[in-house]
């Protein structure tokens, strides 16, 4: 596989000063038999300080592709998460015990999905540009998530000078969990073991049974549970009384007052084509939709103008949720505004168009469809999603 893309290290080198700065996601790739699709998954909660994204489609050689990207930084040389025409997918989190040398070049993981989306078809491909490419300039501290349309599904655990691969079908149950830190990296340092704790335990209630894309969607992604605390169930906060306000912080859960967006991408099973979804916003206060590669665009509210519509309408309704942002106040969010016993929340609206979205989104894939097909549905779903999140106030 040839060398990083000089525009890639470019685009990266003016970005390195803040790139990596408050990079703390929480992740996990399931191999087809542990999925309800039969098809193999990955998912991330992106954590960043860079909380307007766009999901942008990429017009490139050989393979076009979608790439998550900071909003203001949206030609698709720097990608957060993303999924190609030939059905690779891939996602990273930081993992912060991972070997680092000074004066070696550091947080260049954006232009390394760029560049594989960009050149890789598998993830033995993606293996063999690591290798390729490892040394002083590769820029990486990661957990990188992978899938292939073969069915192939991994964790590549990757710094300047060596990688380790886990093979998702060799996992308990088909599952790696990932956030902060490697499992090979230097024990107990590192980030992210509490939701590492709780994303495990949520995926140990399904045991033995295969998740589903859209359980990480609508519970996983947007969990409020805590290891060490008493943190009440989502489905709990019907009985709870609209006032007073009731506080908590998430700092340490799943969704974090951080949470850019969430993707959960499902492979290629033929006919049916490998499917991107987006959770434009932290998604408490987001809907996900459904985009395809294969429909040569990706919907005009998730990436046109300066700022996405629907990343745009989740971060007002983020204020509502997250009032202060006085020092550290923004941890806090009011769990009355998500629900209650007069019915003025809003969760249960975003959820009812969620679960409409996933149920149409199954009823239309159930046939074959062409790029245009794709186009036009995708666009419907992000219309509809982003007519809820206009409703809320």
């Amino acid at each position: 596989m040839q060398r990083l893309l000089a525009t890639s290290i470019l685009a990266a080198l003016l970005l390195a000063a803040g790139s990596g700065s408050g990079e703390e996601c929480t992740a996990a790739v399931v191999s087809a038999a542990g999925s309800a699709e039969g098809a193999p998954l990955l998912w991330k909660n992106r954590d960043t300080d860079a909380l307007s994204n766009k999901l942008v489609w990429v017009d490139e050689q050989p393979f076009d592709y979608l790439c998550l990207a900071n909003a203001d930084s949206a030609s698709g040389r720097m990608c957060y998460a993303g999924l190609n025409t030939a059905g690779f997918g891939i996602i990273n989190t930081v993992a912060y015990n991972l070997p680092e040398d000074d004066g070696e070049m550091a947080d260049l993981e954006g232009a390394i999905m760029a560049d594989a989306l960009r050149s890789c078809r598998t993830v033995a491909d993606f293996e063999a540009y690591l290798a390729a490419n490892l040394g002083p300039d590769l820029g990486s501290l990661a957990n990188f998530g992978v899938l292939d349309a073969e069915g192939g599904a991994a964790v590549y655990e990757v710094h300047n000078h060596g990688l380790e691969r886990l093979d998702a079908a060799a996992a308990p149950d088909g599952r790696l969990v990932v956030t902060n830190f490697a499992r090979t990296g230097a024990e107990g340092e590192g980030a992210g073991y509490l939701r590492f704790e709780r994303a495990t335990e949520l995926f140990g209630e399904l045991a033995p049974e295969r998740v589903a894309a859209r359980t990480i969607l609508e519970r996983f992604s947007r969990d409020l549970g805590h290891t060490l605390l008493d943190h009440p169930d989502l489905e709990d906060l019907a009985a709870q009384p609209a006032s007073p306000p009731r506080w908590i912080s998430s700092r340490d859960c799943i969704d974090r007052p951080d949470t850019s967006a969430t993707v959960v991408i499902v492979g290629r099973r033929a006919p049916v084509p490998a499917t991107l979804w987006v959770i434009p916003g932290e998604p408490l206060t987001a809907i996900a939709v459904p985009v395809w590669v294969e429909a040569g665009a990706s919907p005009a509210v998730l990436w046109r103008g300066e700022e996405a519509e629907m990343w745009r309408e989740s971060l007002r309704i983020k204020r509502l949720l997250r009032p202060s942002t006085e020092g550290h106040k923004g941890d806090y969010l009011d769990l009355t505004r998500l629900d209650n016993a007069d019915g003025t929340g809003w969760l249960p609206a975003l959820l009812g168009t969620e679960r409409e979205i996933l149920d149409r989104t199954e009823a239309f894939l159930a046939e074959p469809r062409g790029p245009a097909e794709l186009a036009a549905f995708q666009e419907q779903m992000a219309e509809r999603a982003l007519a809820t999140l206009r409703s809320v106030r």
